[in-house]
């Protein structure tokens, strides 16, 4: 008899963004140099003091043998005073844990949060890695409907059933990954109390935080909720800020009994993060902030000139647009979202993700990830899309 591997596992499709740059390998480079908005990586170097951190702690003797599972303490100490600032609330460095990155820290959280068998609900679009997750760990999903209308918000009424039917978990992600959206404060704040309502986990994945417009304030008002802690999850990544997406660093705050299951998971999934980028990192946080409001600024302009090209050209709209990502709907009925990101991928040289990786009903949208191009380089869509 033959072995098989887990059909949790061998069921699911292969990882995502190889399979498009396969289509622009393809490319034979007519139209122009390649436009890639296919990864949500910045596409601009980390600081020369970022590199110098991280080399300097590469190459100590110290950072070499396993480190705490928790963490680095100065990494939590940093990165607890960080979210106490940006939310104007308490934050100890007890309520963080640090991961190799923020799809690990879904991972764990999914695993301390909810069994094989539970219910977990994620918003339709969803970021695939989510999905596929909880898939190769037997844990079901329901979704959550965002509207299109309404520039793809969570529709409350259907978070509520969700939870209703038994989820155990709603999961979110703002500023959101697909469609860019931005979750207002007090849509948060309604999704926070319909899952202390129904005694639910309340997971919000912030990794594109950092490039909420300048001025915004604090992204939801919850770490100040008395008793957050049996509520809520929040996780981050220090890749996009920092632009060390290699390094795989991340974060979560939770309670200090959540930080402690998901100790129990990261023991046996990794042990520790990464402890040179760990040291580099809570070093850099202090002197590096005046870098990433210039980069913060950046994206912006880049989102600027995706929205200009958009706007030009007919039959081409804007679903959502924000932080480092836009959903757009393209103007072919008659194709699926992924023959056209293919033949765009393939004939025009622009590399994007179909909308139908990331949930049910989304044929008509592409994921364009433009924190990747610079304002020249999404210059040169507007021609490559209407000759299209």
């Amino acid at each position: 008899m033959s072995a098989f591997a887990n059909p949790l596992v061998s069921r699911l499709s292969p990882p995502p963004i190889p399979s498009v740059l396969a289509w622009a390998r393809e490319y034979k480079g007519g139209k122009g140099p390649l436009v890639d908005l296919s990864q949500a990586v910045p596409g601009y170097p980390a600081h020369p003091e970022m590199l110098r951190l991280l080399g300097e702690a590469a190459s100590s003797p110290k950072t070499t043998g396993y480190g705490p599972i928790e963490g680095e303490g100065v990494l939590r100490d940093a990165y607890a005073r960080h979210m106490s600032d940006v939310y104007g609330a308490s934050v100890s460095a007890a309520n963080i844990h640090i991961t190799a990155g923020c799809n690990q820290a879904f991972m764990s959280a999914a695993i301390a949060l909810a069994g094989s068998g539970d219910t977990v609900a994620l918003t339709n679009p969803f970021y695939f890695n989510q999905e596929t997750t909880l898939s190769m760990l037997g844990i079901k999903r329901v979704l959550v409907e965002c509207d299109p209308e309404n520039g793809f918000l969570p529709e409350v009424q259907s978070a509520e059933k969700a939870l209703l039917d038994g989820a155990k978990v709603l999961a979110v992600v703002t500023p959101n990954n697909p469609t860019g959206a931005v979750y207002p404060p007090e849509l948060l704040l309604e999704l926070f109390n319909l899952c202390r309502k129904h005694g639910a986990w309340l997971i919000i994945d912030e990794t594109y935080r950092d490039f909420l417009p300048d001025g915004y304030g604090a992204p939801h008002p919850l770490l100040g909720v008395p008793g957050w802690e049996d509520t809520l999850v929040l996780l981050y990544s220090f890749s996009k800020s920092f632009c060390i997406p290699g390094h795989r660093l991340g974060a979560i705050t939770a309670g200090v009994n959540v930080v402690a299951e998901i100790a129990k998971v990261m023991d046996n999934m990794q042990i520790c993060a990464p402890r040179a980028a760990q040291v580099a990192v809570a070093a850099a946080m202090p002197i590096l902030a005046d870098w990433q409001a210039e980069n913060r600024l950046e994206i912006a302009r880049r989102a600027d000139a995706l929205r200009a090209v958009i706007s030009g050209l007919p039959g081409w709209e804007i679903g959502a647009l924000g932080a480092y990502f836009a959903f757009i709907r393209h103007p072919f009925a008659e194709l699926s979202s992924a023959a056209v990101a293919e033949r765009l991928a393939k004939e025009a040289g622009v590399v994007c993700l179909p909308g139908s990786y990331f949930g049910e009903g989304q044929e008509h949208y592409l994921r364009l990830a433009f924190a990747n191009a610079d304002a020249v380089s999404i210059g040169l869509l507007a021609d490559r899309l209407r000759s299209f």
